[in-house]
């Protein structure tokens, strides 16, 4: 099975003069477990050693080694580093998939397989290349159990030769992805250089695809959105860390256990922290629940089964007003669906997770960079409002390669929200823990094992008053149900705003959040170019909505609300938020196939939605 089977594959191109000087698509076909992940990351750096902009998203199977894996690197000198619908370049190196991988390709486009497979007998309207691997391989790896894991270099340097990448360039980056290991650094860079001396010598080149110096990726950094999310997390000052795991989140937590054991040791040797593998997702969250209401920074990560299993406690925290952070790499579903692809299908069960009136903070990010950022946002949200605060990543932010810049140092302090202290218990007296002082919606707190006899308070998620006390009259219970709506909207106004790209005065807007931006910052520019079509862009980045949702609407004739799942669920929390009038100026554009959006699919629909 081919990857470009997982959608509907429209082979036409729409622009028949392709410019492949540093705009092209690659696309790897290998199984899983060959060793080719080290290969391909070589490629991609050495692209981007050389300035160009690249992105990398690899497609793997969700159970066994030996199933068919994709790992695709498009390169683009105008700094699109969304997926790109057509493949220009294929490396063949899975017999099983080879025949349907060739098939899906594009009139025009190039091959590179391993000669026994035979390929070029299929279509006469590609350019091919066939490569000798095993007899290239055993010349320069003498121990045949390691010949399958330094195969994968050979494509490396027949590609550098094809694409014109600077050996130097390959080398510096085969020797970062080796770096604590010498002899193997030696071993597959000698496998690189064979191959490359085999290309100058046997092949000639003939696909328009080339890699050419630029300067456009000087200081930037390549990150994948789950090591961006742990360093959020550690400088957020997180303390206690539960999960359980499930892909695609695990690595999030993973990574965070290295960087904690690095820098949250103190000189004693003592951890300032605990990571706590649970026995299951509902554990996690209720061992983060009771570090939230003990006083840590405590969160979980998850995906969209999970979640699932969390919403018992997620009423809880919402409920008792505890603050938590969870972090959702979101996956397709439902059930267990598609675990090892990616979706926005989590949004509309979060938004309300739990039985009951509950409504929950949730912030959308789009880069590695907001990975970074948000998670600060998020414990700082958590604890202001006390209440779980849910990051909605997906499977393409958190486990692909994404290019950066370097994240910037925290300057603002962080904010623990109302906690009362003894000396505050002093001057006042006493407090009632859920009544609304200030006005916003948020009571005050105090932590456990505060020194004072007013500092105790029942949390208990059956019904209480303004003292904290159990109570099942109805206007306790009422008053407090509205002043959780009204703390709710006070959080519309902290969540990160929105962003505004265009004018803001088109007929046509586009509503967007997390990674489907990328795919909307492409298709805008082929509006633009191919249809004249000018149009306005909100991102969002937080619920409950800023005002400036409401605005956006308000300002423009028709809304295309562009998402990645089946039933539009942005649209839909959208249609119960905005006023009724506003609703039908929204169209919803959702892709569920569980590959990265791309911005041509985007730019058919929208314009087949404005014929109408």
């Amino acid at each position: 099975m081919a990857s470009t089977d997982l959608v509907v594959q429209e082979v036409s191109r729409h622009d028949d003069s392709r410019r492949f000087v540093n705009d092209f698509s690659l696309q790897v076909a290998t199984v899983n477990g060959s060793g080719s992940q080290s290969a391909n990351m070589i490629l991609l750096r050495g692209i981007f050693l050389m300035g160009v902009p690249v992105s990398g998203k690899n497609l793997f199977p969700s159970n066994i080694a030996g199933l068919p894996t994709w790992f695709t690197i498009r390169a683009n000198k105008h700094g699109y580093i969304g997926r790109k619908k057509e493949i220009d370049f294929l490396i063949a190196m899975n017999p099983e998939t080879a025949r349907e991988d060739v098939l899906s390709l594009s009139p025009g486009a190039a091959v590179l397989y391993d000669e026994p497979m035979n390929l070029s007998s299929l279509r006469p309207d590609l350019t091919f290349y066939a490569v000798p691997f095993d007899k290239i391989v055993a010349a320069v790896c003498p121990e045949a159990k390691l010949r399958k894991l330094v195969k994968n270099m050979i494509y490396v340097g027949v590609m550098a030769h094809l694409l014109g990448i600077d050996l130097a360039q390959v080398e510096k980056a085969l020797r970062k992805q080796f770096a604590r290991k010498v002899k193997a650094a030696d071993l597959n860079w000698g496998a690189a250089k064979a191959g490359y001396d085999y290309a100058v010598s046997t092949l000639t080149k003939k696909d328009p695809c080339r890699v050419e110096s630029m300067d456009k990726t000087a200081g930037k950094i390549i990150i994948d959105g789950n090591t961006a999310a742990a360093l959020g997390s550690m400088f957020a000052g997180v303390t206690v860390v539960t999960w359980y795991p499930i892909t695609p989140s695990s690595s999030l937590v993973e990574t965070l256990i290295d960087y904690m054991k690095k820098y949250r040791i103190r000189p004693d040797g003592k951890a300032t922290f605990a990571i706590v593998q649970a026995e299951d997702e509902l554990a996690a969250i209720g061992m983060t629940m009771g570090a939230g209401w003990a006083g840590a920074r405590s969160m979980t990560a998850t995906a969209g089964p999970g979640i699932s299993l969390m919403a018992e406690f997620a009423g809880l925290g919402y409920y008792a007003e505890i603050p938590a952070v969870i972090w959702d790499i979101q996956r397709v579903g439902p059930s267990t669906g598609m675990p090892t692809r990616t979706a926005q299908g989590d949004i509309l069960s979060t938004a309300f997770l739990s039985h009951g009136d509950t409504q929950h903070i949730m912030l959308f990010p789009a880069s590695v960079e907001e990975c970074f950022t948000m998670a600060q946002d998020a414990f700082n949200l958590a604890e202001w409002f006390q209440t779980p605060v849910f990051v909605m990543s997906d499977l393409d932010l958190g486990m692909n390669n994404w290019m950066s810049d370097p994240f910037t140092y925290p300057t603002q302090p962080i904010n623990r929200g109302k906690v009362l202290s003894k000396q505050d218990l002093d001057r006042l007296g006493g407090f009632a823990r859920y009544k609304d002082v200030d006005g916003d919606g948020v009571g005050y707190r105090t932590l456990p094992g505060t020194d004072h006899p007013a500092a105790a308070y029942f949390v208990r998620g059956s019904g209480h008053n303004e003292k904290a006390q159990y109570t099942e009259r109805p206007d306790d219970y009422e008053n407090n149900m509205l002043r959780l709506v009204h703390k709710f909207k006070t959080a519309s106004q902290h969540v990160p705003r929105s962003v505004l790209t265009g004018s803001g005065r088109e007929r046509a807007g586009i509503i967007a959040y997390g990674t489907s931006h990328w795919a909307i910052t492409e298709s805008r520019d082929q509006l633009r170019a191919e249809h004249g079509l000018e149009t306005d862009y909100l991102r969002i980045r937080g619920y409950p909505f800023p005002g400036d949702v409401q605005d956006f609407v308000e300002s423009h004739e028709r809304v295309y609300v562009v998402e990645q799942n089946r039933d539009g669920q942005l649209f839909d929390l959208l249609r119960l938020h905005l006023p009724v009038e506003q609703v039908a100026k929204l169209h919803s554009i959702a892709r569920c196939h569980g590959l990265p959006l791309d911005a041509r699919s985007v730019t058919d629909e929208l314009i087949s939605l404005e014929a109408n």
